[in-house]
């Protein structure tokens, strides 16, 4: 479902990255959390169109390799890997269902990458094939949904989403509604999973020192629109980060 889902979105996903959170709180604090990748080999999860399989070769990765369930994602990333060569190499492939790798990896990333599993038990499964991929005292980050959000706090239209219940909550979560306030908007329901589906799929994998950490707006951020202009989101964070080792 989810393949088929992001493959009506496309290139047009790209667009994601000039909303104001994403530009100024997603991009820049995801990618200080990783931090350094100089040398090191990264495995994109759900990579979706490469953007950040291109920012680690750019800053210095050794070897990057990006997978994503939804093969218009893929084909949108590999047009840009033909358009500006960075060495990258992508596949159409299920973090549920990932083959093994010859040479398992020094870090591994996930963005929203774990929104459309059916039950907890498709996570965990994600989650070892994650932990097989990675080497012994390899790093795995994710970012995704605070699943501590308060649907009944301020809008974020101003700050480029919608964030919204949908009222189908499961075993993984909370049933929400994201809209990326686009020309046209592009909408789609997922699961955010609770921090205890997080918490226990990753541990059961063997991922030790699970830490939460905040999303905080860059300085450019603030300098661009203010600091009240964010305290709305300050205040009742949508998005979050999980850092972790094997």
């Amino acid at each position: 479902m989810s393949g088929q889902l992001y493959d009506g979105i496309g290139e047009a996903f790209e667009g994601f990255k000039t909303l104001p959170i994403i530009r100024y709180a997603e991009v820049p604090g995801f990618l200080a959390l990783v931090g350094d990748v100089t040398g090191k080999s990264v495995l994109d999860i759900a990579c979706g169109t490469g953007f950040y399989s291109r920012e680690f070769k750019r800053r210095g990765a050794a070897h990057v390799f990006g997978f994503d369930i939804s093969s218009a994602m893929i084909d949108a990333a590999n047009a840009r890997e033909q358009a500006e060569p960075l060495g990258i190499a992508y596949e159409v492939g299920d973090t549920a269902t990932l083959r093994t790798f010859e040479k398992p990896f020094d870090i591994a990333v996930a963005v929203q990458a774990f929104n459309y599993a059916s039950d907890v038990a498709e996570i965990e499964r994600m989650m070892h094939n994650i932990r097989r991929s990675l080497v012994d005292g390899g790093e795995f980050f994710l970012f995704g949904q605070n699943p501590g959000f308060d649907f009944d706090g301020p809008s974020l239209a101003k700050y480029g989403f919608l964030c919204e219940p949908t009222g189908k909550d499961n075993e993984i979560g909370r049933g929400t509604r994201i809209t990326a306030l686009l020309d046209p908007p592009v909408s789609f329901e997922a699961t955010t999973p609770s921090k205890e589906t997080y918490e226990q799929t990753l541990t059961a994998a063997g991922f030790t020192g699970i830490e939460w950490i905040p999303l905080d707006v860059s300085d450019a951020g603030v300098e661009e629109f203010g600091e009240e202009f964010w305290a709305d989101y300050a205040g009742n964070r949508p998005l979050i980060m999980i850092r972790c080792t094997v």
